[in-house]
């Protein structure tokens, strides 16, 4: 067998795993994608078979009949509005701590660090109280403050690393024409940190879209939440509505794989950048 011969084989052997993995990881999507165009009795009688005609009453139903539409609204409000505020203070944060090598900021740092070392089960109550007592509890300012100071850990330890891969003569060349660090972060360095900005922006943008504990505890009760609390209320003790829980669901992934499609490029970028810099 020749070297071509063999390197062939081997292509063809990496392709078709990687293949069989992306059926794999595919499947559940296409899964809940085919069953949110059946009825319910539909998805009890055949749960595989594909649906035998463009059954539309669920969305309709949801859409018109339940409080799924403000739901859709909280989940917008808390991913958007946390991820803005995100993008705003953690790559300052992250510049900071990479560029101002002080005695302050490497304790900010290991400060940061630390809160992600402790699980979110540990402080659940106590946080809860506090927010009771800053008159945030039922509010989705209260979710949103705790999703911003949970990613300053995390997001600090990725812009730090990507910032050293920054030239500082590009800043002080800015600073001899004149620009304050303020105006030089934000015109110079910011763009610069465009990959690592959309890693975050969808790692962090997903798990406030997806996460269902924070808005369950939160948000008042009898009120409309989230979109995956609210998908939940269909799940019943002995029996479930899955054609509304399937067209909830896939409702609310549209929005995220349409986003990663987007920035996939940033994303991909963006990570093998932070971890290969320093």
């Amino acid at each position: 067998m020749t070297l071509k011969t063999r390197k062939t084989l081997i292509d063809l052997s990496l392709f078709l795993i990687t293949l069989v993995i992306a059926v794999i990881f595919f499947f559940p999507i296409f899964f809940n994608i085919m069953s949110a165009f059946k009825s319910n009795a539909e998805i009890l009688r055949d749960a595989i078979s594909l649906p035998k005609s463009l059954y539309l009453g669920s969305f309709k139903y949801l859409l018109t009949e339940t409080n799924y539409p403000l739901a859709i609204v909280n989940s917008l409000i808390l991913t958007v509005v946390s991820i803005l505020f995100q993008v705003i203070i953690i790559p300052m944060a992250g510049y900071a701590i990479q560029r101002r090598n002080t005695r302050w900021t490497r304790f900010m740092f290991v400060y940061f660090l630390a809160g992600m070392m402790i699980p979110f089960q540990a402080y659940m109550i106590p946080l809860f109280k506090e927010l009771k007592m800053l008159g945030l509890y039922g509010s989705l300012a209260g979710p949103i403050m705790i999703y911003i100071a949970g990613a300053v850990g995390f997001g600090s330890l990725l812009y730090s690393s990507f910032v050293k891969g920054i030239p500082l003569e590009i800043e002080e060349a800015a600073e001899i024409d004149g620009c304050s660090k303020v105006r030089t972060f934000w015109m110079i360095v910011f763009p610069l940190l465009g990959p690592v900005t959309a890693s975050m922006v969808v790692l962090n943008g997903l798990g406030i879209w997806n996460d269902f504990l924070m808005p369950m505890l939160v948000l008042p009760s009898g009120q409309p939440k989230t979109m995956v609390v609210e998908i939940y209320r269909y799940i019943g003790e002995f029996s479930s509505r899955w054609d509304m829980i399937f067209a909830g669901t896939t409702m609310s992934v549209v929005p995220v794989l349409l986003a990663f499609i987007f920035l996939q490029k940033y994303f991909v970028k963006g990570i093998a950048a932070g971890a290969t810099k320093g």
